[in-house]
């Protein structure tokens, strides 16, 4: 099967590239090759590659800055993905596009559905809205897969900074009033290959019969704060140095960022069980393979970390 990946030079697009090229042929474009935020240039580039299957965890991801490049966010989040499920749809491609939280509002302390009422809270949240609402008015066979927190042991994310700024600073101060799952790349990766490969030589209809949005995530629950106390103690289990004595709790107003945050960010996982018999491993047992990984320590015999699938 040839496999469109785009975005390989991120934390999911990174995972999933070994492990799909394990049985398949996958076309990885750079970030040049195959532009997002150059809409009009990429039917020309799907007409050359003619993928069997398209996944795209590509997407423009600065929450922040969103909020003043709306017009990038749009085209990159929303204008792409249009133009990726026309031609999915027009020469019958299935096609696996990856969301976000932040397309909820973040009310209540109830985990989202995938049927829940989207009422995103920033730029970002409603790019990423706008491109799924476009995947499936287009009506081809899809899965919107919604995650949430991700991270690695490598990349810009929130595990590296922290790691970064504990051996920086002796005080760090973290919001302890936004709650949800954090999920590591790899458990993405492993989760949607385990789910391709379930009917991989029917996969249009498959995604036909049980398509559309798929929340995948790691299992239980934390704040960023606990994420951050969680990420300082396994570093020092390891023997990295942390200069930070101190890592204290505050609101989220008290972090003010210029775009505004889902407090709810937990994701219902009864579909992924449901449907396709999966169980993701709880976010604290996910995290110590990435600070394994982080620290230079043996990750195993497969060398993936505790969760391989």
């Amino acid at each position: 099967m040839r496999i469109l990946l785009t975005g390989t030079g991120g934390q999911v697009g990174g995972a999933l590239l070994p492990l799909l090229q394990h049985s398949d042929q996958v076309l990885a474009p750079s970030r040049e090759e195959f532009d997002l935020s150059h809409p009009d240039e990429l039917k020309e580039r799907l007409a050359r590659y003619q993928p069997d299957l398209i996944i795209n965890p590509a997407a423009y991801t600065s929450v922040d800055r969103a909020e003043e490049e709306r017009e990038l966010a749009f085209r990159v989040n929303a204008e792409a993905p249009a133009i990726m499920v026309e031609w999915a749809v027009r020469n019958g491609v299935p096609l696996v596009h990856f969301s976000t939280d932040y397309v909820f509002d973040g009310s209540g302390s109830e985990p989202w559905r995938e049927d829940s009422e989207p009422r995103p809270l920033s730029v970002y949240g409603k790019s990423k809205l706008a491109g799924e609402r476009a995947i499936v008015a287009a009506g081809g066979a899809h899965i919107i897969v919604r995650t949430s927190w991700i991270y690695a042991a490598s990349g810009i994310n929130f595990l590296n900074t922290i790691a970064n700024l504990a051996k920086e600073r002796e005080e760090l101060r973290i919001v302890a009033d936004q709650i949800g799952a954090p999920t590591t790349a790899r458990v993405i990766a492993v989760t949607l290959t385990k789910i391709l490969s379930a009917r991989r030589t029917e996969l249009t209809c498959a995604f036909e019969e049980w398509g559309g949005a798929l929340n995948i995530a790691c299992q239980g629950e934390t704040s960023w704060y606990g994420f951050a106390t969680a990420i300082a103690a396994g570093l020092r289990c390891r023997g990295v140095g942390l200069n930070a004595k101190n890592i204290i709790p505050i609101e989220t107003n008290e972090f003010p960022t210029r775009a505004k945050r889902p407090q709810n960010s937990r994701l219902n996982l009864e579909r992924l069980f449901n449907v396709f018999g999966i169980v993701t491993p709880d976010w604290y047992e996910a995290l110590q393979g990435e600070l394994d990984a982080y620290s230079g320590f043996s990750l195993g015999v497969d060398g993936n970390g505790p969760w391989t699938g």
